[in-house]
């Protein structure tokens, strides 16, 4: 079993409300391989939602207390993003998964390239919160990158 973002499984959770469907993941999906998961769902955020990026750091930082993650309309979702990542955490040990398929880029599920908090597309080296979690933990995290990165 592997845990995968569940927005890569056609589920509509992701802050626009929309699906980033990768066929191959939901092949395994369809043959009882993974576990779905959204974060920022676990952690209670409603589904559509202002984006969200780390401001000030990455993931590592956020759950060492020394930055935040910001919504586009300014409001501090940083306690939603930690319960998030908590709660992914304690499902992937009960089901005893060792190994996540995250979506690129996400304040929550990215993993070695964010946005930079500025809200601008920019990106910077870290994780997000969930994948950071994960990857203290022990995880082995692969990220599904959706479209090129820029140059």
């Amino acid at each position: 079993m592997i845990l995968v973002s569940a927005c890569l499984l056609g589920i509509n959770c992701r802050y626009d409300g929309l699906a980033r469907s990768n066929k191959a993941l939901m092949e395994l999906a369809a043959e009882g391989k993974v576990i779905p998961i959204c974060p920022e769902q676990l952690g209670g955020c409603p589904t559509p939602r202002p984006r969200c990026e780390i401001v000030g750091g990455t993931g590592e930082d956020v759950l060492a207390g020394r930055c935040s993650v910001i919504n586009e309309n300014g409001t501090d979702m940083t306690e939603s993003f930690i319960n998030g990542a908590r709660e992914s955490l304690k499902l992937a040990k009960a089901c005893k998964v060792k190994s996540a398929i995250l979506k690129s880029r996400s304040p929550s599920c990215g993993f070695g390239k964010i946005y930079d908090g500025s809200f601008s597309g920019r990106l910077i080296d870290g994780n997000g919160v969930t994948a950071e979690l994960l990857n203290q933990n022990g995880f082995e995290i692969y990220q599904m990158l959706l479209r090129p990165l820029p140059l």
